[in-house]
């Protein structure tokens, strides 16, 4: 045999081996390899499914009136007849409103509040300022903050689309009473009071004039 044959044939086995080696470390899978994932968990989440709730209380009224009682019926009508309506705007405007009437009467200044008050309200307070008038008394109040404001009760007439809301208010505020010396003869300036009153607002829904007017007054 010469020695190219014999060059052939160890050729031959080194090939051989390198196919059996390759072959064992390619068919075989290293112990830290994750397997494959099966082709259904790679599929996207199904979107959770939600129920639509519909007809459900409204929380504008809910916040401040139990469910199915008149006051939360009141509300509901009002919203019905002036779908802009929203009790909690109203609310807002109440907080304001009282503040600005409160002072506006401690100072005896009708004319900047009397759009704002229905006809025996303003003859009422009228009756107060001019009685301090003629006593020459004054009034310095200074309006310090609102502690409480609750809706209490709500009408609505469907005849004349007249909506009446009553609100109670506990304010705070300084309130000194002069004589006509300059002598104080009622309150202090330095401390502070509170004064809790029972407010009814009225307005017809549903037309342009968005102001509602001062209809009764209490404690």
């Amino acid at each position: 045999m010469n020695s190219s044959l014999i060059q052939l044939l160890v050729l031959a086995g080194i090939a051989v081996f390198l196919i059996l080696k390759l072959r064992s470390v390619l068919g075989t899978r290293d112990g830290f390899e994750r397997p494959a994932a099966p082709i259904e968990d790679m599929r996207p989440a199904a979107k959770p499914k939600f129920d639509v709730i519909e007809g459900g209380p409204d929380p504008d009224i809910a916040d401040h009136a139990e469910a199915g009682s008149k006051t939360a019926k009141a509300l509901a009508a009002m919203k019905q007849a002036e779908p802009s309506f929203s009790v909690n705007e109203f609310l807002r405007g109440a907080r304001g409103a009282y503040e600005m009437i409160l002072m506006a009467f401690e100072r005896g200044d009708l004319n900047s509040i009397r759009p704002f008050l229905a006809d025996e309200v303003e003859a009422s307070f009228a009756e107060v300022i001019n009685a301090r008038d003629r006593e020459g008394r004054t009034v310095e109040a200074n309006f310090v903050g609102l502690r409480e404001l609750a809706l209490v009760d709500a009408d609505f007439d469907a005849t004349t689309r007249s909506g009446e809301i009553t609100v109670r208010f506990l304010g705070e505020l300084t309130s000194v009473v002069r004589d006509k010396a300059g002598v104080i003869v009622e309150g202090s300036a330095t401390e502070v009071k509170r004064q809790r009153d029972v407010w009814t607002f009225a307005r017809r829904m549903g037309v342009q004039d968005p102001n509602w007017q001062l209809v009764a007054t209490g404690d």
